[in-house]
């Protein structure tokens, strides 16, 4: 039975230097050399500050700002190391009053638009920690922007559709844009 141990230690110790050390040392190198600005986080940087990441959602709440997608995550919104969603269905009463509650939110932020409100924009998604919004969701905050930074809407759905992403091959998901770099695009042109 000693005999069959040494084997045993041996090969746990080559895989374990093999899975666990030299593949992600390889993969890690392949990432910084052939996807370097993802493999560090896709961190938005301006004037040597790191903003965020183009990845993490943050919660912008100024009306001169884009919204993002509401998060899940708690004690603070978008907290990636709380990453999760709610897990309340549409019949859970938690839900429906969470829902209620941003619908209140966003309709006292711009009392004038009487557009269905996208789905995006009261709705956490799976992960809690979404980046990005639908075109519809920008389309819909445009007027309160406009309003707020004192420029035309025309000024403002032009930058949504500047930065606007395409589905991906053509056909998964839907067109979209990433809140952070929208704001940040934003500020560019006006500051209020």
């Amino acid at each position: 039975m000693i005999a069959m141990f040494r084997p045993a230690l041996v090969l746990f110790a080559v895989l374990t230097l093999l899975c666990g050390v030299a593949y992600p040392a390889l993969i890690t190198g392949i990432g910084q050399i052939a996807f370097p600005v993802q493999a560090a986080g896709s961190l938005v940087t301006v004037n040597g500050k790191v903003l965020g990441s183009t990845l993490i959602g943050q919660a912008f709440t100024a009306p001169h700002y884009f919204w993002g997608r509401a998060s899940a995550t708690s004690p603070m919104p978008n907290n990636a190391a709380a990453s999760s969603g709610s897990n309340q269905g549409p019949l859970n009463p938690a839900f429906i009053d969470a829902v209620k509650a941003r619908i209140d939110v966003l309709k006292a932020a711009d009392p004038q638009n009487i557009a269905p409100i996208p789905i995006d924009l009261v709705t956490a998604s799976a992960s809690g920690l979404d980046p990005e919004i639908s075109i519809a969701a920008a389309y819909y905050q445009e007027n309160r922007i406009a309003q707020a930074r004192k420029l035309s809407r025309d000024q403002v759905h032009n930058l949504v559709l500047q930065h606007r992403k395409s589905q991906i091959f053509g056909f998964l998901g839907e067109a979209r844009v990433n809140v952070l770099t929208l704001n940040l695009a934003l500020d560019q042109i006006s500051i209020p």
